[in-house]
């Protein structure tokens, strides 16, 4: 009987159940009603059925409360920071902070003129303390450097100067063994962009200054390090004004 049983589910597995039958002597007037019921999870071996679900932590609002935020965030002790390009006091832009199950502040207000605005890029987390880069305000209205405290208590490092200095900072800084590198999308020798370097003191240097044509222009992005080397990208030149990938060193 136990072997019985076996044959039976054995065919009901691989779905042989008249052929397993014919062969073991098993009656074919076995009522054709019963279907063998085979598990979900056996039904398509391989293939998980996956739910994400999405939630909603906190919608900005405007006004004070800051307005479309263009890049990621930062976790500095399982609290995210990031920036929004407007809003805030003078719907200049602003720093702020979240939880994980939604807590949100507004760190900083950013006022234009000397102070910086429009942040567009994230922050880079040095020590505790973030960094980030703004693309409008500072002394000459070409973008700043600025460091800020998850306190709240912020500081313009470097305010651009365009010319050879380098001018509109649109994307964030990389850290290397806490030296910040970044770029500028305008300004140096042709207004073609630069990459520069930042202590976190704020002693600045333009590094490299683009020159337009095959060499490459307006750097949007930021850089990658990898082993004493700094990688990044051009939107435009190239042999073809198509745009590059560059290299340069430390």
């Amino acid at each position: 009987m136990k072997r019985l049983r076996s044959i039976v589910y054995a065919c009901f597995g691989v779905g042989l159940l008249a052929g397993c039958g014919g062969n073991q002597g098993i009656s074919s007037s076995m009522p054709t009603s019963v279907a063998p019921q085979i598990p979900p999870s056996l039904a398509a071996p391989g293939v998980k059925k996956e739910v994400q679900t999405e939630t909603v932590l906190h919608s900005f609002a405007g006004g004070s409360d800051g307005a479309t935020p263009d890049a990621g965030l930062t976790n500095v002790n399982g609290v995210f920071y990031g920036t929004t390009n407007t809003g805030g006091a003078s719907n200049l832009g602003t720093v702020f902070k979240i939880t994980t199950s939604g807590a949100e502040s507004v760190l900083y207000s950013f006022a234009g003129g000397s102070d910086a605005a429009a942040p567009g890029a994230g922050l880079t987390n040095v020590g505790g303390v973030l960094y980030g880069t703004t693309a409008e305000g500072g002394a000459s209205n070409d973008g700043t450097v600025f460091k800020i405290t998850t306190s709240g208590r912020e500081r313009v490092l470097h305010s651009f100067k365009g010319g050879s200095d380098g001018a509109g900072p649109i994307a964030g800084l990389t850290n290397v063994k806490g030296v910040l590198y970044g770029t500028t999308h305008a300004g140096g020798a042709s207004n073609d962009g630069t990459v520069f370097k930042i202590t976190t003191s704020g002693t600045e240097r333009a590094l490299y200054r683009f020159k337009g044509g095959s060499d490459g222009k307006w750097p949007y992005a930021g850089l990658t390090h990898l082993n004493g080397m700094l990688y990044g990208t051009t939107y435009e030149g190239g042999a073809s004004d198509a745009g590059t990938v560059f290299s340069l060193s430390l």
